[in-house]
């Protein structure tokens, strides 16, 4: 096991036990987005044996944790009671390398994870402007004091006992607009004072925690006032057709291992198709049985922009 992938797993299993019985989630598993789980990772824990394939579609792919992830959370001292990692964080040069243009932003996501208290950062903008890449680079970074979570998938666990249980120092929320009210509550709590309080009988908590938030949203004006006065907003910008080709490289290679050859045919394949970075990875990923060019006419379909 590396480091951090017991945290790593408790927060799997507070998700896993937290979905209703009733719902596509709790009969055919967890999504890797609903755990916040990167897919690198997942497939890691795969193999170790931690995770295992519940269902598999076209459309869908779901886990549950193995036997064996269980009984290494139960018999593993918790960290629920105990501090957040007091260390100053770690930020390389190069964090955001697989990202081209937007510096500003890097600047600031960079500023905002070494300050000596808290900076919220929200990204907002259309999909496909590298958000998500964004919150994907700065989890691998932060290791076990990265708390991933998707504002859709985590009414059932709750904000409240994932944080507690997880003490991060960075909380990461992607899709921030789909958060629910309870939730943007806690979250709006945490944000301003870094005190979570909740007085519901028999599962009263007021603790403390010293998190930054950085999170991502397609559409800012869902947010309440409130919520988007708390953080520094940045609206990312359309990328150029050479940076869309470079960072689809970067990510392919870097995050898929695919060979630079192979990955600059998929980047020139999709110019002016898509600014979408997951079409990319979806390319690659079927192109070894089909050829790159059959696989984007299958996923994008035919004719260019």
């Amino acid at each position: 096991m590396k480091p951090g992938d017991i945290e790593l797993l408790r927060g799997i299993a507070v998700v896993e036990d937290g979905l209703d019985p009733e719902s596509l989630a709790g009969k055919l598993g967890w999504r890797s987005r609903d755990a916040g789980v990167w897919p690198g990772v997942l497939s890691r824990l795969r193999m170790e044996g931690f995770v295992e394939d519940v269902y598999e579609s076209n459309s869908y792919h779901g886990y549950r944790l193995t036997e064996k992830a269980r009984a290494v959370i139960d018999g593993a001292p918790s960290i629920s009671g105990g501090t957040q990692h007091d260390e100053q964080l770690e930020v390389p040069d190069d964090l955001f390398r697989d990202i081209s243009g937007h510096d500003e932003v890097k600047e600031l996501l960079r500023a905002s994870l070494l300050a000596l208290r808290p900076v919220h950062v929200l990204l907002t903008g259309p999909p496909a402007l590298a958000k998500s890449l964004f919150l994907w680079d700065i989890e691998r970074t932060g290791g076990s004091r990265a708390l991933w979570l998707v504002g859709s998938a985590i009414s059932k666990a709750g904000l409240w006992d994932m944080v507690a249980e997880r003490r991060p120092r960075i909380l990461l929320i992607d899709e921030l607009d789909k958060v629910n009210a309870a939730d943007t509550a806690a979250l709006l709590s945490v944000m301003e004072g870094g005190r979570m309080v909740r007085a519901k009988k028999g599962r009263e908590m007021d603790a403390r925690v010293d998190v930054r938030v950085i999170a991502a949203t397609n559409v800012e004006g869902r947010l309440s006032p409130e919520l988007r006065s708390r953080f520094a907003i940045r609206r990312l910008s359309a990328y150029s057709r050479e940076e869309f080709r470079l960072v689809v490289r970067e990510v392919l290679v870097r995050r898929e291992g695919v060979e630079p050859s192979a990955a600059d045919e998929v980047a020139r394949g999709l110019d002016s198709r898509t600014q979408d970075v997951r079409d990319a990875v979806r390319v690659a990923r079927l192109a070894p049985g089909v050829g790159v060019g059959r696989a984007i006419e299958l996923l994008i379909g035919g004719g260019g922009g």
